[in-house]
């Protein structure tokens, strides 16, 4: 068993730990950074840090798992979900783009693609708590008794990528790149917008 599998036990500290690792690594980046200042910025010793997590790997998963799940939540909740399907698609859209475009998914997106040929599992890894969920919720969604009766989708899952490529426009190359520091609200708004109105174009019955 990798490091990055090994079981990870929570604790009261927990949280604590994560939300320190969160800031040193936007700040460092993955290679600058480093378990002393992680456990200084956590407030808490190494031994407590490596009680929880065997490596520098397997914290910056964690990291990454718990704020995709988050930014899931909020994407994909219940309330959103029994809205009206353009209202619903608006909405995944919109909260999409948020995560995307933040600060935090810019570095990581950065660091993985960065360090994915030395660890290879970081970028699989990566995959899987990100892109892939986010891809598999919307395929599910998409797939529904409820979209079925407004859309016309044979492959859910074909389909849910093309909204999800048509949410990242040109904005997300412009920002790795440094072409565009930040992303207006009312850009992002826009954007979803176009996103729903294109894809329900593509995908209403008639």
């Amino acid at each position: 068993m990798t490091a990055m599998a090994a079981e990870i036990k929570k604790g009261r500290k927990f949280d604590q730990v994560l939300a320190g690792a969160r800031e040193v690594f936007l700040r460092e980046g993955f290679e600058g950074a480093s378990v002393d200042q992680i456990a200084r910025d956590a407030g808490v010793s190494k031994a407590t840090l490596y009680s929880y997590f065997p490596d520098k790997q397997a914290l910056f998963m964690a990291v990454l798992t718990s704020q995709c799940q988050m930014q899931s939540e909020q994407a994909m909740g219940i309330e959103i979900l029994q809205r009206p399907v353009p209202e619903a698609l608006h909405s995944i859209a919109l909260s999409f783009l948020n995560f995307l475009m933040s600060d935090f998914a810019i570095q990581v997106f950065r660091v993985c693609v960065a360090e994915s040929t030395r660890f290879p599992e970081l970028g699989r890894a990566f995959y899987d708590s990100g892109p892939k969920q986010v891809l598999d919720q919307i395929a599910a969604y998409l797939g529904s008794e409820k979209v079925s009766q407004e859309l016309r989708i044979d492959d859910p899952y074909m389909a849910a990528d093309q909204f999800l490529q048509l949410c990242r426009a040109d904005m997300l190359l412009r920002r790795i790149l440094n072409v565009d520091t930040d992303v207006s609200p009312e850009k992002m708004d826009r954007v979803a917008r176009e996103t729903v109105a294109t894809f329900l174009a593509r995908y209403r019955r008639a």
